[in-house]
């Protein structure tokens, strides 16, 4: 990986949050060789060659292995802290010179079978999952801009710059099992983005979410990373896009995908 500012020759540079996690995984197993990847994790790492680990032959550990020319680069943070977020930008700035594509997969999933009133449970748990499901993703694109993004109108135009942040169908819809304050979180981020859209627009960045089934129980996992990746490749912003059990991510201005109970990541 070469460090300094961005050329056509380069590949998109990828900041990923929630990297450790199941959709994290898959989107870094299936495109690391095509991205030049941040993966922002606190814990568990992607199972993909990285600076921190990469593959070896066991019959001939002293000869190269082809996949370990697209390493990822991997941030260990907890985004939940103050000054995570501005840290991990600052890294991924330092190190590749510009992002291309953000993508908010970090989240926080807390189900409430027992509904609002039980005790105070579900109220303990609203600022968190406001913190983590709004608050970062909004502090993350906010940043990028700011230390960026802001004055770059033209190279970001030229780059496709943009933003896909996960959101569930459990932010427009209501399911069972004690949901609530998980799907207000997602309502709002979905709100939010459509916001990022029309003032990012300004200088050149677009910004999308998706908002998936259930995976990998109703839909693979694999078809919502390359729901990303589609969205990436696209010119649409301001959208909110569904990923069903029978459906890719639907057309622009379509509304989202049939709901099925207990949507969760």
């Amino acid at each position: 990986m070469t460090e300094g500012p961005p050329t056509a020759r380069q590949r998109r540079v990828c900041l990923l949050t929630g990297a450790g996690g199941r959709l994290g995984d898959a989107f870094c197993r299936a495109y690391y060789t095509d991205y030049d990847i941040v993966a922002v994790c606190r814990h568990r790492v992607p199972a993909v060659p990285s600076q921190e680990e990469w593959f070896i032959d066991p019959l001939e550990p002293w000869r190269p292995v082809p996949e370990n020319a697209s390493r990822i680069f991997v941030v260990r943070a907890d985004l939940s802290r103050p000054g995570e977020v501005e840290r991990v930008v600052d890294l991924a700035l330092a190190k590749f010179g510009g992002v291309d594509l953000l993508v908010n997969n970090a989240a926080m999933s807390e189900w409430h079978p027992n509904g609002l009133v039980d005790g105070d449970a579900a109220l303990d748990a609203l600022a968190p999952h406001l913190a983590m499901n709004v608050e970062v993703p909004l502090r993350l694109a906010t940043r990028l801009a700011q230390r960026d993004w802001l004055h770059r109108g033209d190279e970001n135009r030229a780059r496709n710059r943009n933003i896909v942040n996960v959101s569930s169908l459990a932010g427009s819809a209501v399911f069972p099992g004690g949901q609530a304050v998980y799907s207000v979180s997602k309502a709002a981020l979905d709100q939010m983005t459509r916001h990022i859209a029309a003032e990012f627009a300004e200088f050149g960045v677009r910004a999308n979410g998706i908002a998936p089934n259930t995976f990998p129980a109703l839909v693979p996992t694999e078809l919502v990373a390359a729901a990303i990746a589609e969205l990436d490749a696209a010119t649409v912003t301001g959208e909110v896009f569904g990923v069903g059990s029978d459906a890719r991510t639907t057309a622009p201005g379509a509304e989202p995908a049939v709901a099925h109970p207990a949507p969760h990541r």
